[in-house]
Formats: structure tokens, sequence, C-alpha cells
């Protein structure tokens, strides 16, 4: 069973995206669907209205270094 996630884990969800989307380009995701993408990870236990601009930009970031 993976590990469950939440929106601090920011760089336990980049590598997550980096799986699950490796040809993706982090910076064309708009953030809906970045949102929508965290949401539909294996593991992703928070409350999806608990996130924020903030928070999407760091695990854009995250997901940008690990590339």
């Amino acid at each position: 069973m993976p590990q469950a996630l939440y929106w601090k884990d920011i760089q336990e969800i980049a590598l997550s995206l980096v799986e699950k989307y490796p040809e993706t380009d982090p910076l064309s995701i708009r953030f809906t669907d970045l949102h929508k993408w965290i949401c539909e990870l294996n593991g992703f236990s928070d409350n999806p209205k608990s996130s924020n601009e903030k928070i999407l930009e760091a695990i854009q970031m995250a997901w940008i270094k690990e590339l």
C-alpha cells in the first residue's frame, strides 16, 4: 500500500508526479489541472480544499527540480 500523501508532502508529491507523468513539462500545466492530478495520485489522503496557490507552486517547483 502506498504511503499516504498530504499537501505538506511537497517532495513526495513531486516524485509521484514525475513517476506518473514522466513526459510532462510541469510549466505547461495549469494549477487547476495540477490540483486535479495531485488529488488523483495513489495514496493522496488530504482534503482537496486545503491547498492553495502557494502550495501548488511549491509542488510545481519541486517537480521541476526532480527532472
